[in-house]
């Protein structure tokens, strides 16, 4: 008995070394693992452009406003204004409206009020090239405004909406 005691044993360690052997073993094989990152960019805020009052005949007047804007990390882009909602308006003379009265106004890309700032890419747009899309790499265009002299202006509110574009 003892004997037949002792073989069930040797076979069962025999069954369970194989068993053991057969777990041991394993395949592999990969797999790709791809993205595509997009270009991409925003515009955080436009802030209104808010002139000083206009005294007529008193000489130009300028202020300033903002434009920020976020693009991909080395995305080139190009912020466009366009020439308003005023009758007649041009992107080198926009118009603003107090009824059938206009008061003219342009807007620039630099302090100096050389470069009039429109939406043709390439020719009176200012183009910059993206740092990141995180808050910290917002970048900030400012726009120079200008109202010319006008003598001969009406007295009242004047408003005019513009349009901007980045290109990317």
């Amino acid at each position: 008995m003892k004997k037949l005691a002792l073989m069930h044993a040797a076979i069962a360690a025999a069954l369970l070394s194989g068993a053991a052997g057969a777990s041991a073993a394993s395949t592999t094989t990969t797999f790709g693992v791809s993205a595509t990152v997009s270009a991409s960019c925003v515009i955080d805020s436009a802030d209104a452009l808010t002139f000083s009052a206009f005294i007529p005949g008193s000489g130009a007047q300028a202020a300033t406003s903002a434009i920020k804007v976020r693009c991909t990390n080395n995305t080139a882009f190009n912020v466009g204004l366009d020439a308003g909602g005023g009758t007649g308006a041009t992107v080198a003379n926009r118009v603003m409206k107090n009824g059938s009265n206009t008061l003219n106004y342009s807007l620039y890309r630099d302090s100096g009020h050389q470069n009039v700032w429109g939406n043709t890419v390439g020719t009176d747009t200012l183009s910059g090239t993206g740092a990141g899309m995180a808050s910290a790499n917002t970048l900030t265009e400012t726009v120079y405004g200008q109202i010319p002299d006008q003598p001969t202006a009406v007295p009242g509110a004047y408003a005019d909406t513009v349009t901007v574009t980045v290109s990317f």
